[in-house]
């Protein structure tokens, strides 16, 4: 049974991160267990091709048309099951951890990542334990050379090691799979149950926008498909009828400049220099309260908010505004407006090239995109609803998440723990 500390006499191991290890357990330099592999290949083609993904190496499906290809697999590396493989480039600004990855089968892989493979006997996956410790304790980030922090082998080959007994060795790796594969099935079920909420949350929120509150009302076809019947004392009004588009260029700076995410709007902060710059703010569009901005390029990871200040935004933006604020519950209009964005009603009306990204929605249908109308009394009965409802939904999905964050803490001290020592298996 594992989880108990260590009986046995301990020593320094003279690196500060690690501190104490087990007596009879050795502290070498990386380069003295192993060598830096490279074999170029020359003959396997992309149905070899593996990647190295959130710390696993997984074989690549080139279909998915996630990220570029090369026109040539020639001089790839190989690799071979028990070899380690480092993502060691942009250490400054990529805060990510997971920059390592065990190979569990032959294939090939970018030579952009450094891989070692053991010159002696040793039990490649407690190794990959090891390092993925010194990975999530942010060892590798102050190693790093040049302006992005990159490193190569010969930074790499520097590093101490701790070497317990090969015996050990197979011991602790056998453990933490045992243990490591427990913890994941634990997240899992907590990202599926995030999922589910997710879900039911956008069927609240359908339901409620294009059914109302009342389950006892009379109900009519509304004519449009993805609306389906709607109560009998509601009416459909094409979007012109209710909104205008605007677009004022600011032609000053000194606003808050304002970008659309899936979250919202949110004010980019340019001291971070993260993301596209524009080069002169002045050139941007006016945003003023209770104005909508949609990002109308991109239907498919795009999206629309409500402004609640003064900014600018992007002229490829749209903004827009209601007639008569007075009439209608902006909060209403805009979960129906971020409904049609999950729902990918926007993305059907949609004209581009959508595989580059670039799925637009032109003004004139948007202009004459139909919309439910509930009395004003019903679409502010209806916003404060969901406003507590999706509130609810939504703290529920914050402690799931608490608990997945809580789960990937305890995997690493867990890792940490037994591959320096601390506990045995």
């Amino acid at each position: 049974m594992g989880g108990e500390s260590m009986s046995r006499t301990m020593k320094d191991s003279g690196i500060p991160w690690i501190g104490e290890i087990p007596e009879g357990w050795k502290v070498n330099m990386l380069s003295s267990l192993f060598d830096e592999h490279k074999q170029k290949n020359k003959d396997l083609s992309e149905s070899n091709l593996l990647s190295l993904s959130y710390g696993k190496i997984v074989r690549k499906d080139i279909n998915t048309k996630e990220g570029l290809l090369p026109e040539s697999f020639e001089g790839y590396n190989i690799i071979s099951n028990g070899d380690i493989v480092f993502r060691l480039t942009d250490l400054q600004n990529d805060k990510r951890s997971l920059r390592t990855g065990l190979c569990l089968e032959s294939g090939i892989i970018t030579s952009a990542y450094v891989t070692i493979r053991a010159r002696q006997q040793l039990y490649s996956p407690y190794y990959h334990y090891l390092v993925h410790s010194y990975d999530v304790c942010k060892v590798f980030y102050g190693m790093g050379d040049g302006v992005r922090q990159g490193m190569n082998y010969s930074d790499l080959r520097r590093l101490l090691l701790i070497t317990p007994p090969l015996t050990e060795q197979h011991l602790i790796a056998a453990f933490l799979d045992k243990k490591c594969s427990e913890i994941d099935s634990l997240i899992d079920l907590q990202e599926q149950m995030i999922k589910e909420l997710k879900a039911y949350k956008q069927s609240v929120i359908t339901e409620a926008v294009t059914k109302g509150l009342n389950p006892d009302a009379p109900m009519r076809d509304s004519g449009i498909e993805w609306i389906g019947q709607i109560p009998e004392h509601w009416k459909i009004e094409q979007f012109r009828r209710l909104f205008d588009i605007k677009k004022i260029i600011a032609n000053e700076l000194g606003y808050d400049v304002l970008s659309v995410t899936q979250g919202g709007l949110k004010v980019k902060d340019l001291s971070t220099n993260e993301g596209q710059m524009a080069l002169d703010y002045s050139k941007y569009q006016l945003v003023g309260v209770d104005d909508y901005v949609m990002n109308h390029m991109d239907l498919l990871t795009g999206f629309v908010d409500c402004s609640k200040q003064i900014g600018v935004t992007s002229p490829d933006y749209r903004v827009f505004q209601a007639k008569h604020k007075s009439e209608i519950s902006l909060p209403f209009f805009l979960r129906i407006f971020q409904t049609c964005y999950k729902l990918r009603i926007f993305y059907h009306l949609g004209q581009g090239v959508a595989g580059m990204g670039r799925w637009r929605l032109p003004a004139e249908q948007l202009k004459l995109f139909s919309l439910p109308i509930p009395p004003l009394a019903e679409q502010q009965a209806i916003a404060d609803y969901l406003d507590k409802k999706c509130g609810e939904i939504d703290e529920l999905i914050t402690i799931k998440q608490r608990k997945i964050e809580s789960l990937k803490e305890y995997k690493k001290s867990v890792i940490y723990e037994y591959v320096t020592g601390k506990k045995e298996p």
